[in-house]
């Protein structure tokens, strides 16, 4: 199957990652599993929002 042609569903589990995450002035590392049992949207964007 061509990767293009996946999409993720409501229902389908993320694979486990890691990051770092800026909030404020503060980046920090967060793990998927931080979240775990709990909602969790992800939402990209470059830090100075110019596709916002």
């Amino acid at each position: 199957m061509d990767a293009k042609n996946v999409h993720a569903t409501r229902d389908d589990l993320a694979p486990l990652f890691s990051t770092e995450a800026l909030d404020g002035n503060v980046i920090s590392k967060l793990k998927l599993s931080d979240f775990k049992g709990k909602w969790v949207i992800l939402f990209f964007y470059p830090s100075n929002f110019t596709s916002v």
